[in-house]
């Protein structure tokens, strides 16, 4: 199972990016996946998560951030509008291998990918 986080970058305040979140070895249907992020000398944060029915943001994302997923592709997107430089990090996706799973805000997926750097600095 891989899962390959992409989309990352530099950008100004208050510009946007979209992270994907594509998946080999594995089916994203059915299944909860979610986004966290690190910024630098912190700790992992979570971000947003998907699940059948069911769509949750942190404060810090919510009116900002949307999460969708195209089950056609098997990814997972992350679309970031008005970015600050506070949401400047390493962005990483994650699943959770259990059918059915629902959306968790803690660490609790079984999959992770390798990260992606956003930066938003002018």
């Amino acid at each position: 199972v891989q899962l390959q986080a992409s989309g990352g970058g530099l950008v100004q305040p208050g510009g946007s990016l979209r992270l994907s979140c594509a998946a080999s070895g594995f089916t994203f249907d059915h299944r909860a996946i979610g986004w966290f992020r690190q910024a630098p000398g912190k700790g992992r944060e979570w971000v947003s998560c998907i699940s059948d029915g069911d769509l949750r943001y942190a404060d810090s994302a919510k009116g900002r951030f949307t999460i969708s997923r195209d089950s056609t592709k098997n990814t997972v997107y992350l679309q970031m509008n008005s970015l600050k430089p506070e949401d400047t990090g390493v962005y990483y996706c994650a699943a959770d291998r259990r059918y059915g799973s629902k959306c968790e805000a803690g660490p609790t997926y079984d999959y992770w990918g390798q990260g992606t750097l956003v930066t938003v600095s002018s």
